[in-house]
């Protein structure tokens, strides 16, 4: 109500001012029909002057005389009625007064109801996190989610291979202990397109697994949970996620779903900067990376954050995936030696010009291919000494070692 009884006072403010300026016209000015009769008289002694100088007969010099007489009258007559508002109407100008307030007021009302929130309440930083936070403990689980979408029947292969699917089915549901049961089954059910299944014999092999579950594992059960719910990171997949980052915490899947949970939960700040570090520490062709471009500079404005893409074409130089498919077709010698080159370039530029986390990694990864396993090790020992006081970014070289085979 304040805000209504505020925006109002202010509109009417601005239609006064306005108001006085029509109701008040033009009186600190001449008024123009004096400004005339001054021109029509000037125009009377000049016409006397032609006339003495024989430039125009006496016969035209009444006509014209009578013609600017007449002009001088009705002037004369428009000046008595205007007074100092030179002719303008009072009538007038207070009419126009009230319609101008009428729609000023009228108008930003109006748009306000359209376009704004009317009935919002002020929403200062503190009351916005609480109510993210009670929206994030309020919001529906996995099963209701579930009950407000469709029934669909579980999809089954033909042929021989739906006997033995049926038959995995009825094996598991008879030996609730057998673990390899549960992840064949959690497997073929994921393969068939059956998430729900696939979820529900996940939870199965996580169970069973005990103190060995791997973070694999639980990520595979959030994915399968925010499938099935559409996009949607219920409460038991964010417990899913939480348990897989507790094992690794720089998991780059799990922290992109851990994103869309914080968007989904009216947390954009807190997504924005998550995306933001994944987005740079991760390698352009990475799963995560559309997604994220597709999204982070909308997130960045409801963070408000200022943040602008690069462009796609500055990629992370290199050898990349592309670049060893393109390589398929050449003899063993070509393609060995065009890896090496671009290998060596990336080497070399690392080692004069630095690099990022993402770039360290490949570089090891490239030698692991080469089956260069010392300089693979030699290059992994100076990103240790590189990023020793940032252990995010060490972590993502760390991947790149693991990959090429060289720690366990």
């Amino acid at each position: 109500m304040v805000f209504w009884i505020v925006a109002s006072l202010i509109v009417l403010a601005i239609a006064g001012l306005l108001a006085i300026a029509l109701l008040k016209g033009r009186s600190d000015e001449e008024p123009p029909a004096a400004y005339d009769l001054r021109v029509y008289r000037d125009q009377l002694k000049e016409i006397e002057r032609d006339v003495a100088r024989g430039v125009v007969a006496e016969e035209d010099a009444d006509r014209v005389r009578a013609e600017i007489s007449r002009r001088i009258l009705a002037a004369d007559a428009q000046a008595q009625d205007g007074g100092q508002s030179g002719g303008q109407p009072r009538s007038g100008g207070v009419i126009m007064a009230v319609v101008m307030a009428v729609v000023l007021l009228g108008g930003a009302m109006g748009t306000y109801w359209k376009l704004g929130a009317p009935g919002y309440r002020d929403m200062p930083l503190d009351v916005r996190i609480q109510d993210a936070r009670k929206l994030h403990d309020t919001r529906p689980g996995q099963a209701e989610i579930e009950s407000r979408l469709p029934d669909t029947a579980p999809n089954t292969p033909e042929g021989d291979l739906a006997n033995l699917v049926t038959k995995l089915r009825d094996t598991v549901a008879n030996a609730p202990e057998d673990l390899k049961g549960h992840q064949l089954l959690a497997r073929t059910e994921m393969n068939l397109g059956n998430d729900k299944q696939a979820y529900e014999a996940q939870q199965g092999v996580i169970r069973l697994k005990g103190d060995d579950v791997l973070p694999e594992d639980y990520l595979m059960l959030a994915e399968l949970m925010i499938s099935v719910a559409q996009g949607y990171v219920s409460p038991e997949a964010e417990n899913a996620l939480s348990a897989a980052m507790e094992l690794q915490p720089r998991h780059p899947v799990a922290r992109y779903y851990w994103g869309e949970m914080l968007i989904q939960s009216g947390r954009p700040d807190l997504a924005f900067r998550l995306w933001e570090k994944l987005y740079y520490e991760s390698a352009p062709e990475a799963p995560w990376m559309m997604p994220i471009r597709a999204r982070i500079e909308d997130l960045a404005w409801m963070a408000g954050e200022k943040f602008r893409l690069p462009e796609e074409n500055s990629a992370t130089p290199g050898p990349s995936q592309a670049d060893m498919q393109a390589a398929g077709d050449m003899s063993a010698e070509d393609r060995q030696e065009m890896i090496r080159g671009m290998v060596s370039n990336l080497s070399e530029r690392l080692a004069t010009e630095g690099g990022t986390p993402a770039e360290w990694a490949r570089l090891i990864g490239a030698y692991g291919v080469l089956e260069e396993t010392d300089r693979a090790k030699a290059i992994w020992a100076e990103a240790q000494s590189v990023f020793a006081e940032a252990p995010e970014a060490l972590a993502i070289v760390e991947q790149g070692a693991r990959q090429a085979g060289i720690i366990e």
